[in-house]
């Protein structure tokens, strides 16, 4: 790992990918009305919400993402390919962590899945853009 190989653009553009692909997986044509309902929210309690701050530490926690993903992938050789699938694989532990908080939250598998999934793609995603964006 060569922490100046990180493409700094690169990273922020990761994040905003994420960012944007939140605002369609939770839209509610997507998943958002299954994950509200199995969040056991209403649309009157997320519009009384903070929702600056909340889109606010959601950016902000993308770009920590992002950047951590661009810190395990500042490497040379690093490609398109393999940059997705240590998103993918980053994926599958933060899915595994979502699952066992959600589990003893006594979320439904639905619930798990959607926000579980969610950090799948994204990281993936996120992996991509680093990998390519060298």
């Amino acid at each position: 790992m060569n922490l100046s190989l990180i493409n700094w653009p690169a990273v922020i553009v990761a994040a905003l990918s994420s960012f944007m692909l939140g605002g369609i997986w939770y839209n509610p044509k997507v998943f958002g009305t299954a994950w509200m309902v199995d969040s056991k929210l209403t649309q009157e309690e997320i519009k009384t919400s903070h929702m600056g701050k909340t889109f606010g530490f959601a950016a902000l926690f993308s770009l920590i993402s992002s950047a951590n993903l661009a810190a395990f992938l500042a490497a040379p050789t690093t490609t398109t390919g393999w940059g997705a699938t240590a998103g993918f694989l980053a994926g599958i532990w933060t899915f595994a962590a979502i699952a066992t908080h959600s589990l003893f939250e006594m979320k439904s598998w639905r619930h798990i899945f959607i926000n579980g999934l969610y950090s799948m793609v994204s990281l993936t995603l996120m992996g991509a853009i680093l990998g390519a964006w060298r």
